[in-house]
């Protein structure tokens, strides 16, 4: 038997819909690609029978409530939208907001994938040993460093010191960063690197620990034969 693209992900989406036909009949309540794909199932089984399209949209929108899905999830589900054939032809349906609710309270304040943190607030880094450098941009262009890079193998045009900046990085929250213009100075504070104080990759300046004077001595010198200003 051979099947095209679109048969075989037809079948993937009937298998995971009798998946969560099954967990529903059990009082399970459904995870987000159950409930989406019982309901694209069902939209795709509607059209091949003939019903028409405003009354597919009409029956998909009323398959499910927020009792028979998981906390968050009818918040998740924006639309539904299938490639389905008609006697006509191929048209694509879409459904927004199919869960509806139930007859069950929600939890209005839970959002899926939400992070929870205190009411208090949280000091980045705390306890780890910090340094302050000055920077300067010797280069012709802005040079963007971010959170995590080891600050001492950043571009060989910034100019700083080098040495005070081995193990350290950025003390910014993780995913920012500081953009360095050319021709100014700019101060920025380094943290120690945590875990295991193992660097790989970068500039090659290091591929190993950052926590012993061999290696940064070892380091340094690299840096200073590959002409890196600070160094």
């Amino acid at each position: 038997m051979n099947l095209t693209p679109t048969e075989m992900e037809r079948l993937w989406i009937f298998t995971a819909a009798e998946f969560a036909r099954r967990h529903k009949s059990r009082g399970i309540r459904l995870s987000h690609p159950e409930a989406v794909a019982l309901i694209a199932d069902e939209m795709l089984l509607a059209a091949r029978a003939g019903m028409a399209y405003e009354a597919i949209v009409d029956m998909a929108g009323r398959l499910l409530t927020t009792d028979d899905v998981m906390p968050g999830v009818a918040a998740m589900i924006e639309l539904v939208s299938v490639e389905a054939d008609f006697e006509e032809g191929t048209k694509m349906v879409i459904v927004f907001r199919p869960v509806g609710p139930g007859e069950k309270p929600v939890e209005e304040h839970l959002v899926a994938g939400e992070i929870i943190t205190p009411d208090e607030e949280i000091e980045v880094n705390a306890g780890r040993r910090k340094v302050t450098v000055e920077v300067v941009n010797t280069g012709d262009r802005d040079i963007q460093v971010r959170s995590h890079a080891h600050f001492f193998e950043t571009n060989r045009a910034l100019e700083f010191d080098r040495a005070a900046a081995f193990g350290m990085r950025l003390d910014v929250p993780s995913g920012q960063g500081v953009r360095f213009e050319p021709g100014l100075r700019k101060s920025v504070e380094l943290v120690e690197i945590g875990g295991a104080g193992l660097v790989h990759g970068q500039a090659g300046l290091v591929n190993g620990t950052v926590r012993t004077e061999d290696s940064r001595q070892a380091a340094l010198a690299l840096a200073r034969a590959q002409n890196y200003r600070g160094a």
